[in-house]
């Protein structure tokens, strides 16, 4: 692909030093052009891909777009990958029914990367204080039998979503700490000062107090 003088100039401006509030700059600017977004796409970079999935046209977004989008993530490392697909879907998937629609039929993907939007999506529909939606009996279900095979980054969005339901569904609550224990799942694992562990035991029973649940 030829590359647009507009890129190549955007390309320049992109370093180790840019910040995602550069970049939400930078894609306030531009507004939505999808060809451009093609075009630092291309280069792939993972800040350029950063600022090319803002400037996206979520219209266009079908499931063989996302494969493709899919299949390049996946040559980023771990902590690269997680981070685009994640802002793939906060930034683009979730502001289109359609594309609400293909994130809801990616539980059993074979693509862990979209596997992990299925769930992550269910976790932020009960983080961002939204009523509880009437699948959460049979999200338990699925994470309970689940959770212990399933690819890590996918277990992350697993135990995410669980620890929500736990948060805001008290009927659930002891359910979701017992998966936490069962699993072990970031038993050990350090955290930095201020930030919640992701061990459902301690984050749902830290979560819930703060909001007096």
């Amino acid at each position: 692909m030829q590359t647009s003088s507009k890129a190549e100039q955007l390309l320049r401006q992109i370093n180790s030093k840019t910040k995602l509030g550069d970049l939400r700059k930078m894609a306030k600017e531009i507004k939505m052009d999808h060809a451009l977004a093609n075009e630092l796409w291309s280069s792939g970079d993972f800040l350029s891909r950063q600022l090319a999935i803002l400037i996206m046209d979520h219209k266009v977004l079908t499931q063989e777009v996302v494969d493709k989008l899919d299949m390049d993530i996946q040559g980023h490392p771990v902590n690269e990958r997680n981070q685009l697909i994640d802002w793939l879907m906060a930034n683009q998937l979730t502001k289109d029914k359609k594309t609400i629609a293909l994130i809801e039929s990616w539980e059993n993907s074979p693509s862990a990367l979209q596997r992990r939007i299925f769930w992550y999506y269910q976790g932020r529909l009960r983080w961002m204080g939204q009523v509880s939606p009437e699948n959460t009996a049979y999200l338990l279900l699925a994470i309970e039998a689940k959770i212990t095979g399933e690819a890590s980054e996918v277990q992350w969005a697993m135990n995410f979503t669980a620890g929500w339901i736990g948060v805001y569904d008290k009927k659930f609550r002891a359910r979701c700490v017992a998966i936490g224990k069962k699993t072990g799942l970031y038993k050990d694992q350090m955290v930095s000062k201020g930030c919640t562990p992701n061990y459902l035991p301690e984050f749902i029973a830290i979560e819930s107090n703060k909001r007096s649940l």
